[in-house]
């Protein structure tokens, strides 16, 4: 290599983004993920032993899962391939399949196939590796920010080990910011910049658990403090906010952290929690979810948790739903906001929830039985002939509108589907009940004598 040669391969390396730059090359370098890398850890020890073993390393965005890979690949003696999911196909991997024969054969070297981001394979691209990997001649080493139980196909799932990595906390994320920092070598330790606390804290928040964010954020905050007149430069809050401009949240609105923001929302309209029913609601819509959607699911809502204990909840959902595609967001979110507050305060009550599959376990185990003559509608002189609807006893012909009267099949006589609680609106729905039935059991024993 030439002088040239030198400071060109030398500018190169200065102008990767800083989170590049800054990437780990060592175990010892590695910062969070302790439950993973820690002293004595599976991984660790894999690495370090080189026994590395297929797995699926699953986390979030900048949690350092292809970080991760690549330190594995520089601790191991095996052939080591980077595969990208995104711009590979079926052709690709044939392709890495007959050089680790090669290696086998000729080398005795066995192969470990990094994929980042594995859950973009379609199914039968994820086929092609199974055999493979069964056999041994590859080691599979996958990164997926999505839940791979969704995402990669039981039968490689079952041949992998997934090792679960976790956003990184704020203390994580400080470290990472302070090392570049200050690291003269790779990082910004020869600006002399220093950091106001509160411009770390804003740093840290606005990551979200992503280092890959903390680190590019920090780079174009230090950008715009050096065209300031303050020397040594100096990066304040406000630097940070103008270089981040907004915070990306996490979301993925048809992954595993969509049904986490969902299933939280619910949770707390059923614990009749308005206040954290109002921040999971927010979360979402400042994700970009589908507020039809959140809208859908409160009018589930209404009737699956609320009932008959408040019957106005449905009209409440359905209003709000209404509402929102009248005015269309953002300005019909506040309906939304005014739905949940109203769903997360009402009383609750799953009787009608818990009525609705207790019949459908009758229908499913009873099958068709037939209508009781009594209750058959007759509209020609043949079925009136054959007894529809004799006997039957029109409830407006007697005093409250009620008479004791048989309606179920007569193998479910007696059962009952549906047992009100006492709260809200359904307490009441409770004593009418209760009153009609006592005068069903006295007829019933009138009946007998």
């Amino acid at each position: 290599m030439d002088l040239f040669d030198y400071h060109s391969q030398k500018d190169g390396q200065e102008r990767r983004p800083l989170a590049e730059r800054m990437r780990p090359r060592r175990l010892s370098e590695f910062i969070g993920q302790r439950h993973v890398v820690g002293e004595g850890s599976l991984v660790r020890l894999a690495a370090e032993q080189d026994r590395v073993f297929s797995m699926i390393l699953w986390g979030p965005p900048g949690c350092g899962k292809t970080t991760l890979a690549r330190i594995i690949a520089g601790d191991t003696r095996a052939h080591f391939v980077h595969f990208s999911a995104v711009l590979s196909g079926v052709k690709d991997i044939r392709s890495v399949i007959e050089t680790a024969r090669e290696q086998q054969r000729l080398h005795r070297r066995r192969t470990v196939l990094f994929v980042d981001e594995i859950h973009r394979f379609n199914k039968a691209q994820q086929d092609a590796f199974l055999h493979h990997v069964e056999s041994g001649l590859i080691t599979l080493i996958g990164a997926t920010t999505e839940n791979p139980s969704f995402e990669v196909i039981a039968p490689l799932l079952s041949r992998c080990r997934v090792v679960t990595l976790e956003r990184l906390n704020e203390e994580d994320l400080a470290g990472i910011v302070a090392l570049a920092l200050n690291d003269a070598e790779r990082g910004l330790g020869r600006l002399g910049l220093s950091l106001d606390d509160a411009a770390l804290a804003a740093l840290v928040k606005m990551a979200d658990g992503d280092a890959r964010t903390a680190l590019n954020s920090l780079e174009a905050a230090a950008a715009i403090a050096s065209t300031g007149a303050n020397a040594p430069p100096r990066i304040t809050a406000a630097h940070v906010q103008q270089a981040l401009q907004k915070k990306a949240l996490l979301y993925d609105k048809a992954g595993e952290e969509h049904y986490n923001l969902i299933s939280a929302l619910h949770k707390s309209l059923r614990g009749s929690d308005p206040d954290a029913a109002l921040y999971w609601l927010a979360r979402m819509l400042a994700a970009g979810e589908d507020p039809f959607y959140i809208a859908r699911r409160m009018v589930r809502f209404a009737s699956e948790d609320i009932g008959n204990a408040e019957p106005q909840a449905l009209g409440v959902a359905l209003n709000a739903m209404e509402a929102l595609r009248f005015l269309g967001p953002p300005e019909g979110e506040l309906a939304l906001a005014q739905a949940a507050l109203y769903l997360a305060t009402a009383p609750k009550s799953n009787s009608i929830y818990r009525a609705y599959g207790d019949v459908q376990a009758a229908v499913a185990a009873a099958g068709s039985l037939p209508v009781p003559l009594h209750i058959r509608n007759a509209p020609t002189g043949l079925m009136k002939d054959l007894g529809y609807g004799s006997g039957y006893k029109y409830a407006h012909d007697f005093k409250d509108a009620f008479t004791p009267q048989d309606y179920l099949p007569d193998e479910l006589q007696g059962r009952v589907f549906y047992h009100p609680s006492d709260r809200g609106y359904e307490r009441t729905v409770k004593e009418r009940l209760e009153r009609w039935r006592e005068l069903r059991r006295k007829a019933g024993q009138d009946g007998m004598r």
